[in-house]
């Protein structure tokens, strides 16, 4: 058999496999795309040419060997290249069965998370142990029926190869390579395809599945590690960063001067007192505004914040970050919008001179802590804070005796009571203090201490509805517990969720299910209900302002009481960013001219570009790599 035939016959192998896993995915979410515009059938041969480049890139090392070894070696390249394809069409099988419960989770195909969470091992095999039982045991049946076959039928398969002469293989080898060479670019142009030419449809569903799991991953890997270089932003188009920043400046409402930190202004209280508060952020993993019938989401699931949003203030329509708690906590604790790549909580520049609350706060005499039930290793979130200066990291280890804890580490109930003895104990000396609290129950599998709330009719016990309604039976036991002890009537609290439960939808970004819960309440905060675009950095500057200091920060966003709040919000979805200015959103993408929507019905309808808002989108891209590189965010 010919190396063309050898090669050709495993690249079959590897396009059914993709095939079958896009067809199944084509008709698990039919219902998405079956009364779009769009024309889904494309999608069988779009993602034939994302397969191709799949493919190509994993035949480079069977067509060097076969065609550039000599005859001696064929015994030891025989078994290499058969233990090579063993593994290979394994771990494609394993990826394409990997891709449902992704795909059912996030809404996308495997990209740079899936390979980031395996970083945490005892996290997420834990997680998966615990929700994906059936799904492992159908891939491992896969496997184990795949591995039986292979090797029984592919005994010496590639010895046959070498009858042809060293001489001819080496003329065979040019023609195969130029193949392979376009097979892998997929273009004759001078930049080869990527990602994003699986986009071909203004539907977001069907444009996961024309893309290709196995180069999904190698594709986020691949960006993430060039955004070092910064040439990964190029791909989002091109804007001198002095345009940039005047865009952004103003778009945010910001005037400043200051070259070294280019958004940091002075911002003067509204509630100007001599005693200033203290500072307790909670923050709530998943925690969606559908869940919370005070922001516009079902009615019992969350009685607690319910009520308590009659007593502070609640923010209506307020948007998180992007879909990571990374992002939430960088919006929360630093006012910071989503950076492209790594969350900043990750990357080397931003370990530390970073803006937090904890370094504004430091010169007023603050003692800033991190309070969080899981291992604070998690997404480096310990070296993060302790880098840009909080104090004391409160994590796993140091609860004793907790009542309970699950895959991700102790209860919210233990987290609260934990909290409330810290905030006590510093009170009780006279110390102020900022704290950001994190919670864990609410992410998959769910796992939350039972007797506690009455559960949700209609859904499993390990949900995320009844781990969000026990979510929210910690934020009441937190706030009645605070009610009772001195420091209450000297702190403000936000209660705010990093991002929703699962960003999923159709649309191109789904902005809808970027909409999360905010309130903040105090001794002698007014009940108020914020009706306008709202963001995290805009709920941080709020709280700072209420706490009665004249401050300087660069926050990317203002206290609803400024007369420079601005009704926007800055979106990341992996790659994409959305721009959204009142009901008008822009929507930029690697390699992508960009798209303008109207926000209506919860859903994007497609609209006359509107340049400008197109450009302060890029302009947002290019400002946020900018200051990340050049360590301008202090």
């Amino acid at each position: 058999m010919s190396i063309a035939k050898q090669l050709f016959k495993y690249y079959l192998l590897m396009i059914s496999i993709f095939f079958v896993g896009r067809a199944a995915l084509f008709v698990l979410y039919f219902d998405k795309f079956k009364d779009s515009d769009v024309n889904y059938w494309l999608t069988f041969i779009y993602g034939l040419r994302m397969d191709t480049i799949a493919a190509g890139m994993l035949l480079i090392i069977p067509l060097l060997l076969l065609c550039l070894s000599p005859n001696f070696l064929k015994k030891i390249v025989d078994s290499f290249l058969k233990y090579y394809f063993l593994i290979v069409l394994a771990v494609l099988i394993y990826i394409e069965n990997a891709t449902f419960p992704f795909f059912a989770q996030y809404d996308v195909r495997p990209n740079y998370l899936f390979v980031e969470y395996l970083a945490y091992p005892k996290e997420v095999f834990g997680m998966i142990f615990a929700d994906y039982k059936v799904e492992l045991l159908i891939a491992f049946a896969m496997l184990a029926g795949f591995i039986y076959l292979y090797l029984k039928h592919t005994k010496n398969s590639f010895i046959v190869v070498f009858d042809t002469s060293y001489i001819k293989r080496l003329v065979w080898f040019l023609p195969l390579a130029f193949i392979l060479l376009v097979a892998v670019r997929s273009s004759f142009g001078h930049r080869p395809a990527n990602n994003s030419d699986a986009m071909y449809s203004s539907n977001r569903a069907v444009n996961e599945i024309t893309k290709n799991s196995i180069y999904s991953i190698y594709y986020a890997v691949y960006t993430n590690i060039r955004h070092g270089s910064g040439k990964s932003i190029k791909q989002y188009g091109k804007m001198p960063i002095e345009e940039a920043l005047s865009r952004v400046k103003k778009r945010l409402g910001i005037d400043s001067i200051n070259e070294l930190s280019p958004l940091s202004r002075i911002e003067p209280t509204h509630f100007k007192t001599e005693n200033s508060k203290n500072l307790v952020i909670f923050i709530q993993e998943s925690m969606g505004y559908q869940f919370v019938e005070a922001v516009g989401g079902e009615k019992g699931i969350t009685p607690n914040l319910n009520r308590l949003s009659k007593e502070g203030i609640v923010f209506k329509d307020l948007y998180s970050n992007g879909t990571r708690s990374i992002r939430g906590l960088a919006g929360s604790v630093a006012g910071n919008f989503s950076v492209p790549g790594k969350g900043v909580l990750k990357r080397n520049k931003s370990q530390t001179d970073f803006f937090t609350i904890a370094s504004l706060l430091e010169p007023y005499g603050y003692h800033s802590m991190f309070i969080y039930g899981g291992e604070s290793r998690f997404d480096n979130m310990r070296g993060w804070f302790l880098g840009n200066g909080f104090d004391q990291i409160i994590d796993q280890p140091q609860f004793e005796d907790p009542s309970f804890v699950g895959t991700w580490g102790v209860s919210d109930e233990d987290l609260v009571i934990k909290s409330n003895e810290e905030f006590k104990k510093l009170y009780a000396k006279d110390q102020k203090f900022v704290a950001v609290m994190f919670s864990t129950s609410n992410h998959s599998p769910f796992d939350f201490p039972g007797g506690k709330i009455d559960l949700v009719e209609g859904v499993k016990v390990r949900s995320d509805t009844n781990a969000i309604k026990y979510a929210d039976y910690a934020i009441g036991q937190f706030i009645d517990q605070a009610r009772e002890e001195a420091y209450y009537k000297d702190t403000v609290f936000v209660i705010v969720a990093d991002h929703n439960i699962r960003v999923y939808g159709d649309d191109m970004v789904p902005v809808d299910m970027f909409h999360i819960p905010g309130l903040i309440l105090g001794e002698g905060i007014e009940a108020k209900a914020y009706e306008e675009l709202a963001t995290q950095p805009d709920v941080l500057a709020t709280a700072l302002d209420l706490i009665g200091l004249d401050l300087s920060y660069p926050i990317m966003g203002h206290s609803i009481f400024s007369d420079q709040k601005q009704n926007m919000a800055l979106m990341q979805f992996f790659e994409s960013y959305a721009l959204r200015v009142d009901n008008k959103i822009a929507v930029i993408r690697p390699g992508k001219p960009p798209i303008t929507f109207l926000y209506k019905g919860k859903h994007l309808v497609e609209v006359t570009s509107d340049d400008e808002l197109e450009k302060d989108a890029l302009a947002f891209v290019v400002t946020l790599d900018h200051l990340y590189h050049e360590k301008k965010y202090r």
